[in-house]
């Protein structure tokens, strides 16, 4: 089996972190202190490796990353065989890059998005962690290059996230710090083109201070508008989507927000050529708002107006969810009923036909009761971040007779499938090389691809 080539000059960035991790529905969770994250007596500031015991501080190569958690030598494309793919279980996917937490100076991963530099075609994965966010080069999967990061702008944070804009990054993070923390920190993801000592510690090149805390960020990429969601709810906007004007990247400009619908946890935005010709060349938001989904106009943004909501049988968090591509329907997420209800994995579908008169179309359950987090549509294929059964992926074009089977799937927590908010938080299946990147809590960045 070949064996990757060394990750350039990688180095560990630990210090002390407040993390908590619960359900991503939390809205204030006070800050436990972790000083001795992996309970090997050496303090998080000083320890070479923070989630994995080394007393000793054994370092053969004096890369600054401890020997029992360093992959500057990891293994490459390991295909899935007989059900598994070294020791993730799989069908269908082959693993071809995990980068370990350690490596960003992180204890634990989040969202995750990607970027393909219009000028060279590379690929580059961003990963979201408590502490930074992070940029690694994958288009060369046997030479994967952490290029660095932009650290949080405030503390750490349990919930950051991260979208891409006209070769830029934004970057949201929902700490407790109050309505003036975090911000939305703007990246121009050029700068990757030309890292001479990689990993750097990059400075942010905006900050946009006004916006607080935000849960999550969401972008139409035709409008040039960025919508930031779970805000504080004693806010102006009570929580829901803030608009602002990212046209000129490093000059994000707010022009209103959207307070009707309530606290949004996660949307959709789109300039809509879907069925409903009433809405035709409109900017269309869809918000998952806990306790329904709520269709939103838009498009001007002094103005905007609530077109129509809709809920459905036990409902307990409307978590997240994605248009077909055709419009037509909307795949939701509910976070909490595996919990709260008992049921395996559950996927709900609305009929968006008629954007003032939705319907639910239906429920698909899994074979599993993990708990579905974000699901992103591509094709006639829905890619799921499961938390503990990890990717999963469903064929969707038979969707008008209300049938979704499952494909294939990378599971990136191989202990178990169970109820609990461990594994794989985010998942990126856009890139034009088939490449799919994974954010797993616990075990960081992963890249796979279907099996040939």
């Amino acid at each position: 089996m070949p064996i990757l080539k060394k990750i350039k000059k990688v180095y560990a960035f630990a210090f002390v972190v407040s993390l908590v991790f619960y359900s991503c529905n939390t809205e204030t969770v006070e800050p436990v202190i972790i000083i001795d994250t992996d309970n090997d007596g050496i303090a998080d500031n000083i320890d070479n490796c923070v989630s994995t015991p080394n007393p000793n501080q054994e370092d053969v190569n004096n890369n600054g990353i401890g020997d029992v958690c360093d992959t500057t030598e990891t293994t490459a494309v390991v295909k899935c065989e007989g059900g598994f793919a070294g020791i993730y279980p799989c069908n269908g996917y082959d693993l071809v890059l995990n980068i370990p937490l350690e490596t960003f100076g992180a204890a634990a991963a989040n969202d995750s998005w990607g970027w393909t530099d219009s000028d060279t075609g590379k690929e580059y994965a961003l990963i979201a962690t408590d502490r930074n966010t992070a940029f690694v080069d994958i288009s060369d999967v046997e030479n994967p290059v952490y290029l660095g990061n932009v650290p949080t702008a405030t503390t750490a944070s349990p919930w950051r996230d991260v979208k891409v804009y006209n070769n830029h990054a934004f970057i949201v993070a929902d700490n407790n710090q109050g309505e003036d923390s975090h911000g939305l920190q703007v990246f121009d993801l050029t700068r990757l083109r030309n890292v001479s000592n990689p990993p750097e510690t990059f400075a942010a090149d905006a900050r946009l201070e006004e916006i607080g805390r935000a849960h999550n960020v969401v972008i139409n990429e035709e409008s040039g508008y960025a919508y930031t969601v779970g805000g504080n709810r004693n806010s102006t906007y009570a929580g829901g989507p803030i608009f602002i004007n990212i046209q000129n990247p490093k000059s994000p400009v707010i022009e209103g927000g959207f307070a009707e619908g309530g606290y949004s946890h996660d949307a959709q935005v789109v300039t809509y050529n879907g069925p409903d010709s009433d809405y035709t060349g409109r900017e269309i938001l869809i918000g998952s708002n806990e306790n329904e989904v709520v269709i939103a106009d838009v498009t001007d943004k002094n103005n905007p107006v609530k077109i129509s909501t809709i809920s459905y049988a036990n409902v307990r968090y409307a978590h997240q969810g994605w248009f077909t591509e055709d419009m037509r329907y909307f795949i939701l997420g509910d976070e909490l009923d595996e919990i709260r209800v008992g049921n395996n994995t559950r996927i709900i579908t609305f009929d968006f036909t008629d954007l003032d008169n939705p319907l639910y179309h239906f429920d698909y359950l899994a074979s599993n009761p993990s708990i579905d987090h974000n699901g992103y549509i591509k094709g006639n294929s829905y890619f799921q971040a499961s938390y503990r059964a990890g990717l999963r992926v469903l064929d969707i074009s038979n969707i008008d007779n209300k049938s979704y089977v499952e494909t294939g799937y990378f599971d990136t927590y191989p202990e178990d499938d169970a109820t609990a908010f461990d594994g794989a938080w985010n998942v990126y299946p856009y890139f034009e090389s088939g490449n799919i990147v994974i954010s797993d809590i616990n075990r960081g960045l992963f890249v796979v691809r279907k099996s040939e």
